[in-house]
């Protein structure tokens, strides 16, 4: 499984950008998971669902199946968070995992950067970064591309991986 990230400034367009992305590399033939990481508690399920009673009881894992998809509920009960090499083991095999968050893995990663957020740009201080997705003009030494041009990026992201079938 290859392997790519997304780093920005919270509200520089990540998701945006990679829900462009996604049907672009699945067009391409290439199966494709997401990890996301939340730097804060989440819940993704509601209040009075039956798989939240039983999590909220004090289940570890709760696993809601059907016809159309699964979900499996992890709680760490105050266990350590699994490391990420840990958590992509947990994905089914496919062509390319999108990353989001995680901002400092070792893996390579797109800046996704704006102008109007007066934040710095982070490939600065990170040697993973291998291209910028800008919706400014810039100068650096890695591919930039416009943050508008989700055709181009992905079309990065499959030669810079070797995805190309």
């Amino acid at each position: 499984m290859k392997t790519i990230g997304f780093a920005g400034w919270s509200g520089s367009g990540k998701t945006t950008l990679i829900e462009q992305l996604i049907p672009r590399f699945v067009a391409r033939g290439l199966r494709v998971s997401l990890i996301k990481h939340a730097h804060h508690t989440f819940d993704i399920d509601q209040p009075g669902k039956d798989s939240y009673r039983h999590r909220r009881a004090g289940a570890s894992e709760v696993m809601v199946t059907s016809s159309r998809r699964w979900v499996l509920m992890h709680e760490l009960r105050g266990a350590q968070e699994p490391s990420f090499e840990e958590q992509v083991a947990h994905l089914s095999p496919c062509d390319l995992v999108i990353v989001e968050g995680f901002k400092f893995m070792p893996i390579p990663k797109i800046e996704v950067w704006r102008v109007e957020q007066g934040e710095g740009l982070r490939y600065l201080n990170d040697p993973h970064i291998v291209a910028i997705a800008t919706d400014a003009k810039i100068e650096a030494p890695l591919p930039i591309f416009d943050l508008n041009d989700p055709d181009a990026i992905a079309a990065f992201v499959v030669d810079h991986l070797g995805l190309g079938r």
